[in-house]
């Protein structure tokens, strides 16, 4: 068995045709920048299946069901993921070059396969559990469509133990739903669901395979977000929310925007902005920096201005130095994050933040400055000795030559 690289994957799913594609054996009809026509899978006349070509993604608003070019043949023709890949290629005359694999049945694939019938179900539940009223109610007050949520694949993981019934009745083993990151084991010997009374964000490998899931509880307790744990198909620290979305948009506009939660990210996407990422609810990583620095040489951080927000914004900018990426920083009013910077102003809000965007180093000078570090020499040691790790931070010759420059000045 041969393996195709992910490069090509990518490459493959951002040159298709989905328009072009489904319509072949479906009539839609141009609905703005969508195509809308009858639903393939559940047989209806009305036009409640859309095509979202932005966005790579069809999605029925009837039955729920969702994919991209992919999916879209494997559920339609009965084919498996690289044949479907394969068959795209062909249509879209990319010759894919082939490396050599192991034989024989991917070791991942029952995984995988669980976590997309768990994610199925949970966005099921989102969209028809009388117990994920809380849930909807809680999209509603945050300004998010409930269609916006169910293209994007959010989901509901009810209290109760219904999951693990329902995941049993399609064959999933247990073995595999602990190995998936799904359950958790007690100590006793009983399999219980991870995700509990949260609204869940399906986190995506490059690929676009469902790879795991950020739950935001909705009612009291801690923690407030629960992430996948690790496991074979799924590592927080190597992941970016949205990145298998917005990478074809960051290619494009050669810079991204790295904001800190997942409403965060979709705020933005609702103001048309689509290249923009979010780490997994921790620091950013060497490995999600090395991750960014395939698709653009730049990157805009807009975080909270508090002081946590700040701390999060020198620690992620100078990882990004690291790796040789140009970074500047968005700062936002006083109590405002990006969700509720649009929310209250919009899109032109937003628009006027990230046009006063200003490198790191100088957001840093401009902090100290504030606060009156460079006024006395001993003042200016201590503001040099904040301002260094950044300045050594830059892999780049240029950018850290630009930063002795200014500190000199």
């Amino acid at each position: 068995m041969s393996l195709i690289p992910d490069e090509t994957v990518e490459q493959v799913r951002d040159s298709a045709d989905l328009v072009g594609l489904i319509g072949e054996s479906v009539e839609l009809k141009r609905t703005g920048s969508d195509y809308r026509g009858p639903c393939p899978f559940h047989g209806g006349k009305n036009r409640n299946f859309s095509v979202i070509p932005k966005k790579g993604r069809y999605y029925c608003f009837v039955c729920h069901e969702s994919g991209d070019v992919f999916t879209w043949l494997m559920k339609r023709t009965g084919m498996d993921y690289p044949t479907a890949i394969r068959e795209v290629a062909r249509r879209a005359g990319i010759v894919i070059p082939e490396r050599p694999g192991r034989t024989g049945p991917d070791p991942l694939e029952p995984l995988f396969g669980a976590v997309a019938a768990a994610h199925d179900w949970f966005t099921r539940q989102l969209l028809e559990s009388p117990e994920a009223k809380a849930a909807r109610q809680y999209l509603e007050g945050r300004d998010v469509p409930l269609e916006t949520a169910a293209i994007h694949g959010l989901g509901f993981a009810p209290s109760d133990r219904s999951f693990l019934t329902a995941m049993r009745e399609l064959g999933v083993k247990d073995q595999v739903l602990l190995e998936a990151g799904l359950t958790v084991a007690r100590d006793d010997g009983s399999i219980h669901p991870r995700f509990r009374g949260r609204l869940l964000f399906p986190i995506h490998d490059l690929r676009g395979r469902v790879a795991g899931f950020g739950g935001r509880l909705l009612g009291p307790g801690e923690p407030k977000y629960l992430n996948s744990p690790e496991s074979a198909i799924f590592h927080k620290g190597r992941q970016l929310y949205n990145l298998h979305q917005a990478k074809g948009a960051i290619r494009k506009e050669e810079t991204v925007i790295l904001v800190e939660g997942y409403f965060d990210v979709f705020r933005l996407l609702l103001a048309g902005v689509d290249h923009v990422v979010a780490p997994l609810g921790t620091a950013l990583t060497a490995d999600q920096a090395a991750l960014l620095k395939r698709y653009a040489p730049s990157a805009t951080l807009l975080y909270d201005s508090d002081q946590a927000g700040l701390r999060a914004t020198f620690r992620a900018g100078d990882e990004l130095l690291r790796h040789a990426i140009r970074v500047r920083v968005a700062t936002l009013p006083p109590g405002e994050d990006p969700d509720t910077l649009v929310r209250s102003g919009g899109a032109r809000a937003l628009e006027a933040v990230l046009g006063d965007a200003v490198d790191l180093l100088e957001r840093k000078i401009q902090l100290l400055e504030r606060r009156g570090w460079f006024e006395g020499v001993e003042h200016q040691r201590e503001a040099l000795d904040r301002l260094l790790p950044t300045i050594r931070a830059a892999a780049d010759p240029i950018t850290r030559d630009l930063y002795l420059k200014a500190v000199s000045d």
